[in-house]
């Protein structure tokens, strides 16, 4: 993936198609702006769902690290729904 491009909402709108093209074809993404403020990025499809995939897995492997220390707590991998809802909290947080 190239470096990303960074443009203002304005100039974007004026070339939403050009933008597109960029991040499929070259894999360049952009950065959009908005009073001087990073709002939002443009990428490729493929990359967004590889970046999803990363998340995902991620998530995976915190839950399993969760459950594991649990079990070594003596708590044969059980945690209560409040500890799993504060956890996902502070997680995602």
């Amino acid at each position: 993936m190239s470096e990303p491009v960074i443009e203002p909402m304005a100039d974007v709108r004026k070339h939403l198609a050009d933008v597109i093209d960029r991040a499929r074809r070259d894999e360049t993404p952009t950065i959009i702006t908005r009073r001087g403020k990073q709002e939002a990025v443009v990428i490729d499809i493929d990359e967004y769902r590889r970046l999803r995939e990363l998340e995902e897995q991620a998530e995976d492997s915190w839950l399993n690290r969760l459950a594991d220390e649990a079990e070594a707590e003596g708590r044969d991998g059980s945690v209560s729904l409040e500890e799993m809802a504060a956890l996902l909290r502070s997680h995602h947080a």
